[in-house]
């Protein structure tokens, strides 16, 4: 069985990227129109229109995908050894991304409201600001809202992430340990 390199897989992934936000921008070119969004949904904001994805898209993928490298050392020799946590980190983006997409496009904006609190409060005990998860983030809100929005609101959100993660819950971890309410490391 022939394996994949990171460097193939990570043309590959770059290149199925960059196909689907070209053909999703044709698609929208020729029925109705390159949609542009307003900067949180208000119409005294500017608009950022979708063509900027186009661009976007791929570079950041490709930006995060050498970040994820970078920073899990990968130099394995096949993708197939890509570590579990980077693919369940890009999937549970994703999920939350398609999650929050579809419920804008439902209307249901009194659930959107619990997103926000939700992903903080998950980033208490995972770390959910790495490169996958904003990755599958963006991509799962893409065809909702385009590639420049969500990689703003996606940045805002791993930057808070990482301060929850990396401040808050060690301090939580100690104030616990030192009521007692947790054991300490041995």
């Amino acid at each position: 069985m022939k394996t994949l390199s990171i460097l193939k897989a990570k043309i590959y992934f770059t290149g199925i990227i960059s196909l689907a936000i070209w053909s999703l921008l044709a698609w929208n070119y020729f029925h109705g129109g390159v949609p542009s969004h307003h900067i949180l949904n208000k119409k005294d904001l500017p608009e950022i229109s979708n063509w900027w994805g186009g661009i976007w898209l791929p570079i950041f993928a490709w930006l995060a995908i050498f970040r994820i490298q970078k920073r899990a050392n990968l130099t394995i020799k096949s993708v197939s050894d890509l570590p579990s946590k980077i693919i369940y980190g890009f999937i549970g983006g994703l999920i939350i991304g398609i999650s929050i997409a579809i419920l804008f496009h439902l209307e249901f904006n009194e659930f959107l409201g619990y997103f926000l609190p939700g992903i903080l409060i998950l980033a208490l005990f995972y770390p959910i600001y790495y490169a996958e998860c904003l990755l599958g983030f963006v991509l799962g809100m893409t065809y909702t809202f385009g590639a420049i929005l969500p990689t703003g609101i996606g940045s805002i959100l791993a930057i808070l992430a990482f301060l929850i993660y990396q401040l808050i819950r060690p301090a939580g971890i100690y104030a616990m340990r030192l009521l007692k309410i947790l054991p300490n490391k041995t």
